[in-house]
């Protein structure tokens, strides 16, 4: 690595270039259960830095095989996309700047926590409502290339419909804008002789010679994070070819993302939340569909342990949340344990609904609150003009969103393995499918802890495991395939928003069949015909390499 890094500084890199020990450990994982240690970390200053640091990896690539480029921000990736033995390239070092923000529209770089991005535009009432349940840890860029989902997902949809625009470091090395285009366009940008121009050329005739089965193989659930997004790149209909579809979602596989343009909603002065302490599962068959009728903003839950690590570590949400913010949980704690009382929940359920005045939001959540007396529901309401804060309900979106961190720094003795952590089945199913998967989850003797978004049937399921124990890494495989084959049964998605990296993509096949996991192939080499981008992730993961490189020390 000692050529290529003497080749950026003489080719006008600006920015970081590390190869320490210390660094190296760093990089070599994120929040997957993988670890692999690369060679060599760049953290650009510049779009211009990207552009050229991929030109020379493509340059050398004909000499040295190995060499490959994989994007991290945050490193809050879930399926181990973020990590890889050659080149890391950090974009959350220096690329975090908002360059433009008003009601409508903002534009920033791909390295900005969505946390500041999210403050400001707040100043503007606008929102970006994709966001995941680590809003506050992870950037837009990471957002991007997972096409990430989250609460609000319900309601508004995944990133996928809020990115009209991306500016994009395509094989070449070449910065170019992309966005969606009229037949007369697309036309004439196939006309281009050159690499751009080959790509749309490439990437046109193979989704027009497989039209049918490309949209056929689209998963039939609200939301989808696996594979590359074919099926919504070309419409006959409509006449438009939009790029970015296939590269939102793609995990840095196809190039880099250097910039981002965001589509923003009006944010609703008033909420109010229902809370539903469930004590039977059997019960959600009935009560899915009756929520449904109502039309909530968010359907969220949580299971009988996430609740119950949130009460064992309760003095972690100190250090989270500051002193102010942590009494206040503590305060609005008190009338839910006379609820405990009564005995511990299997789920915990929260139901939001929005409206532009609180008269509105009262309204809609005592019709709900009324269909579902007979289940003795409660509810809150909150963000009054005087208080737009998430008020006494904050507890409970507390617990949902900070249950993985709390899993991954407090439970000593075992470590987050989350490999079935983002399955997804439409809502009818539920009543059937939650006791099964349950039963495989007893029956491989897995703690885990399950979360979701109850509305469209999209469960983040993250067992605890000693990974270091070759009998616990045994569970890996049987397991996965259980629920891969549930899922599958019951029409879903193996992703919902996590995405496939190394964990699911080797299981592409087993959901979309050969050929269409080899449409996915042909895309990743139409965009990057060298390889060097991002190896053994999504359609080109393959399970003996993932297993390989799983954590053995924590």
């Amino acid at each position: 690595m000692e050529e290529i890094k003497q080749t950026l500084i003489k080719n006008g890199f600006t920015g970081d270039i590390e190869d320490s020990a210390e660094a190296k450990e760093k990089y070599s994982h994120d929040a997957s259960m993988f670890e692999i240690i690369p060679k060599l970390i760049i953290a650009p200053k510049t779009a211009k830095d990207v552009q050229t640091a991929v030109a020379l990896v493509a340059k050398q690539k004909k000499n040295d095989a190995s060499l490959s480029l994989t994007a991290r921000s945050a490193g809050t990736d879930m399926s181990g996309a973020a990590i890889n033995d050659s080149i890391i390239v950090d974009f959350n070092r220096y690329l975090t700047k908002l360059i433009s923000v008003d009601n409508k529209q903002a534009v920033a770089q791909p390295g900005m926590f969505f946390r500041d991005f999210d403050e400001e535009t707040m100043k503007h009432n606008a929102l970006l409502p994709t966001f995941p349940a680590s809003r506050d840890l992870c950037t837009v860029g990471g957002m991007i290339n997972n096409n990430s989902g989250g609460e609000k997902s319900l309601e508004f949809g995944k990133t996928e419909l809020y990115v009209p625009s991306l500016q994009f470091v395509f094989a070449d090395g070449i910065e170019r804008t992309v966005k969606p285009l009229t037949r007369t366009q697309l036309v004439k940008k196939m006309a281009q002789k050159d690499f751009e121009g080959k790509v749309y050329k490439d990437l046109f005739e193979l989704i027009e010679a497989h039209y049918d089965e490309i949209k056929a193989a689209k998963p039939h659930v609200s939301k989808n994070s696996t594979g590359y997004k074919l099926w919504d790149i070309w419409d006959r209909e409509t006449g438009i070819f939009d790029l970015t579809q296939a590269i939102i979602g793609a995990q840095g596989t196809l190039g880099f993302v250097t910039e981002g343009t965001f589509k923003l909603i009006p944010r609703t002065k008033h909420s109010g939340l229902l809370v539903l302490f469930l004590h039977d599962i059997d019960d959600l068959g009935d009560l899915i569909p009756k929520v449904m009728v109502h039309k909530p903003a968010t359907f969220e839950g949580f299971d009988d342990a996430t609740l119950w690590l949130a009460i064992k570590f309760m003095p972690s949400f100190l250090k989270m949340l500051g002193p102010v913010r942590f009494i206040h949980l503590l305060l609005t704690l008190i009338p839910d344990g006379f609820q405990l009382l009564r005995g511990f929940p299997k789920l915990v359920l929260m139901v939001e609904f929005t409206g532009e005045t609180e008269h509105e939001v009262r309204t809609k959540i005592k019709a709900l609150h009324r269909d579902l007396a007979h289940l003795k529901a409660r509810y809150e309401i909150n963000g009054f003009e005087e208080d737009p804060t998430e008020g006494a309900s904050e507890k409970f979106w507390i617990m949902r969103r900070y249950s993985f961190q709390l899993l991954r720094s407090k439970v000593k003795d075992k470590h987050t393995a989350p490999f079935i952590d983002d399955l997804i089945v439409n809502p009818e199913y539920l009543s059937e499918f939650f006791p099964k998967i349950r039963k495989i989850i007893k029956k491989y003797k897995l703690l885990a802890t399950i979360a979701g978004h109850m509305g469209d049937g999209n469960f983040h399921i993250i067992p605890l495991m000693k990974l270091e124990d070759p009998n616990d890494r045994k569970k890996l495989l049987p397991a996965m395939r259980e629920v891969n084959e549930l899922v599958l049964h019951y029409k879903g998605s193996l992703s919902g928003e996590h995405n496939d990296g190394l964990v699911r993509g080797p299981w592409l096949e087993e959901m979309y069949g050969k050929h269409m996991v080899q449409l996915f192939r042909d895309t990743k080499d139409i965009f990057d015909p060298d390889g060097i981008f991002n190896p053994h992730k999504k359609a080109n993961a393959d399970w003996d390499y993932s297993y390989s490189h799983i954590r053995e020390h924590f």
